[in-house]
């Protein structure tokens, strides 16, 4: 969070916050993970109450680009595991 945040009540929007992306009846929240170089590329994956975290090792440059890769490589694990991803 920025100074003039923390001095007039500004909060950092999470994951929860932020309007999530539908992919096959799972909600996608991206939430890039700020890392040394970049942004890990991270998502919550939710259905009927249940939310997996998302955390890949990849880094990239933006915050902008993390985000959609974070949404591309949660649809990827929603394709290949399906309910599988709650286990």
């Amino acid at each position: 969070m920025s100074i003039f945040g923390k001095l007039f009540g500004g909060k950092s929007k999470t994951p929860q916050d932020l309007p999530g992306e539908e992919h096959k009846g799972y909600t996608i929240r991206p939430a890039p993970v700020a890392a040394e170089g970049g942004y890990r590329i991270a998502a919550d994956i939710e259905k009927d109450g249940r939310t997996h975290h998302m955390v890949r090792a990849d880094v990239v440059m933006g915050e902008g680009e993390a985000r959609s890769a974070s949404v591309a490589k949660a649809r990827q694990v929603i394709d290949q595991l399906g309910e599988d991803i709650f286990r």
